[in-house]
């Protein structure tokens, strides 16, 4: 952690006293907690401060929420930062909301966008590498450059599970939290791997070889980022097992159960065969995971043009990079770690991958090889089986696979380096005054090659972000609830980093963080999408509503949703009118813009595939990510290929940046206003009413089951959410009424002057207190007009000040009298009004806020999901057999479409009753 010179004094025994190091626990976070508690606890001074810091923090709601401030001085502006390197100018007075949120929105532009993708985009940075290490430290520094940092003489890059690293999150939410922005680097140590040697033959008579696939990327000059490291990285599959395989090719098309359910049902034995599959559907790695459990001995997997949409050779488009098409030697890379089983370092599951951890045989990778080929090499494998489809379809109108074997044996080599390989999560936190309430906001930095759009268009929008709240804190905001930036590592391999982060904190998480905001792949494509806790969905839209369309004048980032890419045409187009659209995937690419159309909020569930995973599946905080995504009618997303380049980003994804930039508007003031409002903007009952519509999914699947009289009954769940609803009801009424009550007491707060003539007294109460809301919150003393101005008016021309002047000024008696006060008793020097209905109307709006946040809580339990424990929520999860799709009630919905089990179905049902019980009563104001 760096620390600043004034806070050296303070927290050196945290960080460099040996003799004095605050201790991990041996057996548990809390009791490391505990340990800060008590070696650390400061003195009757802060015990003072917390006493009156209600009142204080009601004075700073007062300040930045008018709309025009108190203490404005006339014919003065907004503040306009000074040149670099003057450090952090403060201004002369505080912004007001609509102030701050205007100066945010003036920050990211498209200019510094363009910029910090062509430093990010333009070179390789696969985890774990040394690219990867020097990113790491180029966030660092970015950090401290706009959070005024001072950086220090060597650099905070500290070992996951040392006193450093620990302290360096721990600490943010205790009473030693650092006054001033922080930033530092924590390494955590998982098992990864590298590519060796591959290969992929065809084998002709004697099992010679006749045919070799180049397993290459071409590297089109005409790209000069791909031209130049089309070499860097080999394409393999992250994670994948190791091995030398030979047997008979097998399509089985996206690779999902319901195609390996279809082969086996038609009579296909894939025992010893190699399987290969095309890319979609599902994630990657439950293709080879259905492919063993049926003794299949390898997986290839392909990018088919069959689901690039309109925009693919035979509807006349050029191949990348001449053109919009796919490049035929393209290669997706990727993990093929099961996902849905578990993220996160395979050999620690459910503990953080320190450098010396108890490690174990990850259960969630492959135990048969596997690889990824280009379409080009694909064509020539498809050769050898012949016809993939039976020439009748199904009662549903769609293609049977054949099942059919090649007459060749195909060899599969894949021999990888696997190794513990150390990982860089880049953090920096920015302090508010509700010190033990954190909002997270984190993208991935690691990328499969170059990164163009996975991840660096999202690392561009956290880097507008970053500029944005620097911007903000040079002109003297300071947050209301802690902020927390993290730069992800290794995300590609498995949600590496953040997984590792959430399973070191997970009592810290699970007790101060209130929301984490996600960005991912922002850019590539057209149309914009976010997904989200259902609390978070309102915010999200009408944050959305608030920032304009990136590239069309009148509209709003919402409308972005309907967006398509440039590539279709209208239907009068002759070119258009002659397109062709594979059918199986159109109707997938439908019935996903449809479920976005069914949903009351516009705003879908997460399911997995990026760094909320940990948060919102395993420890229940409210969760979103978003981002401008492919359409059918977009140019080719070369998904984790060296096409994921600079040159496509700026000619394709987004010419001119504006996409970048409106994600990062958006997201950015998404986060101010989860950061700064008093009364979270967490709506529950819009999550309580739309379990209801994931029941109804439920019970949408009964009569497909064929189940007769084991039909299963719902009803008793039916009435719980129910029962759930009436008590978010109740406690929107309570928020309600305790903000209401909250504004009528803050107008009895003006200013807090010190009067003309007025000598210095000795450090009381009041005196410190004034000089803590002009520190915290940037007010200036008032004239002497504005003093008798803003003097509360009960026959006393006194302000706060006086109601704050008691007859006792030592902290000793004023802690005494507040410990009776709390106590219920009348304290021997009372505290005067207004300052105890204030106190009582903060601790009303602080349980309130309690219970927004512990909502999402609610749905954990400790027993996880059947046969994937990792998984605590039982609301969302990804799919078991999805990976990145989002199945509701996933417990319930999967003893029903999977297990077809009616008795396991009803335990399902009364686990999720039980938990809805224990919601409610935990809701109910």
């Amino acid at each position: 952690m760096i620390i600043m010179d004034q806070e050296k004094h303070a927290l050196t025994s945290a960080y460099a006293s040996p003799e004095t190091v605050l201790p991990v626990a041996a057996d548990s976070e809390k009791a490391l907690l505990n340990s800060i508690q008590r070696q650390r606890r400061r003195t009757r001074r802060f015990a003072h401060f917390a006493a009156i810091s209600a009142l204080l923090l009601l004075l700073g709601y007062k300040i930045f929420t008018s709309r025009v401030s108190l203490f404005r001085p006339p014919g003065h502006g907004l503040y306009h930062p000074g040149p670099p390197g003057r450090g952090h100018r403060h201004p002369h007075r505080p912004l007001t909301i609509e102030e701050r949120e205007k100066l945010y929105l003036s920050i990211p532009t498209v200019e510094s966008a363009l910029a910090a993708s062509r430093a990010y985009a333009t070179h390789p940075h696969l985890a774990g590498s040394p690219e990867d290490y020097e990113d790491a430290k180029t966030i660092l520094e970015l950090f401290q450059t706009e959070f005024g940092i001072k950086a220090p003489s060597t650099t905070p890059i500290f070992s996951a599970g040392t006193p450093q690293s620990r302290n360096a999150t721990l600490l943010l939410t205790t009473a030693d939290a650092p006054n001033k922005p922080t930033a530092w680097i924590d390494t955590y140590y998982p098992v990864l791997n590298t590519p060796l040697d591959r290969s992929v033959e065809i084998l002709g008579d004697n099992n010679k070889s006749i045919w070799t696939a180049d397993l290459v990327e071409d590297g089109d000059p005409r790209d000069e980022d791909a031209h130049k490291y089309k070499n860097s990285v080999p394409t393999w599959h992250g994670l994948s097992r190791d091995g030398d395989v030979t047997g008979q090719l097998v399509y089985a098309n996206y690779g999902s159960k319901e195609d390996y359910d279809s082969l086996v049902a038609h009579g296909v034995n894939l025992t010893g065969k190699i399987v290969i599959t095309r890319y979609g559907g599902i994630f990657r790695g439950l293709k080879i995971k259905g492919a063993q459990e049926l003794g299949a001995a390898g997986v290839l997997i392909y990018s088919d043009p069959r689901d690039d949409g309109f925009v693919t050779v035979s509807n006349g488009y050029t191949p990348y990079p001449a053109g919009p098409a796919r490049n035929p030697t393209s290669v997706q890379r990727g993990s093929v770690q099961y996902l849905s089983s578990y993220p996160g370092d395979p050999t620690t599951p459910g503990y953080p991958a320190y450098e010396d951890a108890d490690r174990e045989e990850g259960s969630n990778i492959p135990t048969i090889p596997s690889l990824p080929i280009s379409w080009q090499n694909a064509e020539r494998l498809l050769e050898e089986i012949g016809e993939i489809y039976q020439p009748q379809v199904d009662a549903s109108g769609k293609r049977r696979l054949s099942g059919k074997a090649s007459e060749t044996n195909i060899r599969l080599v894949n021999h990888v380096d696997t190794k513990v390989t150390p990982i860089w999560n880049a953090m920096a936190s920015i302090p508010g005054h509700i010190r033990n309430e954190v909002v997270v906001i984190g993208c991935h930095r690691d990328a499969w090659v170059l990164g163009a759009a996975d991840p660096t268009s999202g690392t561009v929008s956290l880097h507008e972000i970053i500029r944005g709240f620097g911007g903000l804190l040079k002109r003297g905001w300071k947050p209301l609830r802690t902020v927390v930036f993290a730069s992800w590592d290794a995300e590609e391999y498995g949600l590496v980093g953040s997984t590792e982060w959430g399973e070191d904190f997970p009592s810290w998480i699970s007790d101060h963080v209130v929301a984490y905001l996600n960005v991912d792949v922002s850019v590539a494509g057209s149309r914009w999408t976010s997904s989200a806790s259902p609390s978070l969905a309102h915010i999200i839209k009408a944050t959305a509503l608030d920032i304009p369309h990136p590239t069309s004048p009148g509209k709003t980032l919402w409308d972005a949703r309907e967006d398509e890419g440039p590539f279709k045409g209208s239907d009068d187009d002759v070119m258009f009118a002659n397109m062709t659209i594979d059918a199986e995937y159109f109707e997938a690419y439908k019935k996903e813009k449809k479920e976005i159309h069914a949903s009351k909020t516009g705003i879908t569930p997460l399911g997995s595939g990026s760094d909320y995973t940990v948060f919102l599946q395993r420890l229940g905080v409210a969760s979103t990510d978003q981002g401008f995504g492919f359409t059918a009618s977009d140019a080719v997303y070369h998904y984790h290929s060296i096409y994921d380049s600079q040159h496509w980003q700026e000619i394709y994804a987004d010419p001119g940046f504006h996409r970048h930039v409106a994600v990062a508007k958006h997201l950015g003031l998404l986060g101010l206003r989860l950061i700064d409002s008093i009364v979270l903007p967490l709506n529950t009952t819009q999550y309580a009413l739309e379990l209801d519509d994931y029941l109804d999914r439920v019970e949408n699947l009964i009569p497909e089951l064929s189940l007769g009289k084991d039909t299963p009954n719902f009803s008793s769940l039916r009435k719980s959410i129910s029962k759930l609803q009436s008590a978010s009801f109740d406690l929107d009424k309570e928020k309600a009424e305790a903000e209401e009550e909250f504004k009528k007491l803050l107008k009895w707060i003006p200013g807090a002057p010190r009067r003309r003539g007025e000598c210095r007294r000795r450090n009381t109460v009041r005196r410190r207190a004034a000089d803590w809301i002009k520190s915290v919150f940037g007010v200036p003393r008032p004239t002497d007009e504005d003093f008798h101005r803003l003097a509360v008016l009960h026959g006393r021309s006194d302000a706060w000040e006086d109601y704050l002047e008691f007859s006792i000024d030592s902290e000793s008696d004023f802690l005494s009298a507040y410990e009776q006060f709390e106590a219920g008793n009348r304290p021997p020097h009372h505290l005067p009004f207004p300052i105890r209905k204030f106190i009582k109307a903060a601790k009303r709006v602080s349980k309130a806020n309690q219970k927004l946040i512990t909502f999402e809580r609610g749905f954990i339990s400790e027993g996880g999901i059947k046969d994937r424990e990792w998984y605590k929520h039982l609301g969302v999860a990804p799919g078991k057999w999805l990976g990145y799709g989002a199945t509701t009630f996933p417990g319930l919905t999967e003893a029903l479409s999977i297990e077809k089990n009616v008795t396991l179905a009803m335990h399902e049902a009364n686990r999720l009753e039980d938990l809805l019980k224990s919601l409610t009563k935990n809701v109910q104001p």
